[in-house]
Order: C-alpha cells, then structure tokens, then sequence
C-alpha cells in the first residue's frame, strides 16, 4: 500500500501544470468552489470515505447549496489536488470546506456530526 501510494504521488505531479496560467486557473477553479459554496467536497468517485461523506452531507443538509468536485473526472484533478495539498497539507480526500473553512475529511465531518457541531457550522 505503502509503494502505490508512493507512486500515485510521483505519476500525479508528472501531471502538475509547469505554465503559470495554468497553475492560476486551477487554484481559481478550486478558491471558487469553496467561496461559491457552502459545502465544497472534492473527492473521487471511486473512494469509499468520499461516498460516505458525500452521503452525509447530501442527506443531513439537503436545501444547503453544495458543489462536489469529482478530481479523477477533471483534465485538471490532479493539479487540484496538488494546490489543495498546498493550501491545507492534507493530501487525501475527501477534502471538505465548510463555509470556507477547511474541515478535513471523512473522519473529521463524521466526528463534528457525532458531537452535534456539523450543523452549527454548516449554519454559521
């Protein structure tokens, strides 16, 4: 497990943008979706933690506006998880964004609604 993912991180930034505009555009699209949401989930549709979370979300705050952003479906998935690396040191997803605020992942958003603190924060 260790080696994949070892190797996942070096074949992904083959794929990172080398062009400045493209480096922008990506850290644009990603600052968009979070300020344009109240709930950001950037996620892959293949990863069980992301499906958990999505579910989560989805079911306990369905009138909230919400962006999923699938990376493995994006030309550009990879660089955004490279700036998503950059901005919160958190490689994996889900990588969720709570009015703004960085929140961490599955784990984390499934903790805040245990204690009865997701919903507070959704509503801030």
């Amino acid at each position: 497990m260790f080696l994949l993912r070892q190797l996942y991180r070096g074949l992904s930034s083959l794929h990172a943008p080398t062009e400045p505009l493209k480096i922008m555009a990506v850290k644009d699209t990603v600052e968009s979706a979070i300020s344009g949401n109240t709930i950001t989930i950037f996620s892959k549709t293949w990863c069980p933690y992301c499906k958990r979370a999505k579910t989560l979300l989805t079911s306990e705050f369905p009138n909230v506006q919400t962006q999923i952003v699938e990376l493995d479906e994006l030309d550009e998935g990879a660089a955004m998880q490279d700036y998503l690396y950059q901005k919160t040191s958190q490689r994996s997803v889900p990588n969720i964004f709570i009015n703004q605020k960085h929140v961490g992942g599955c784990d984390s958003v499934v903790a805040l609604n245990s204690q009865g603190k997701l919903a507070s924060l959704v509503g801030a």
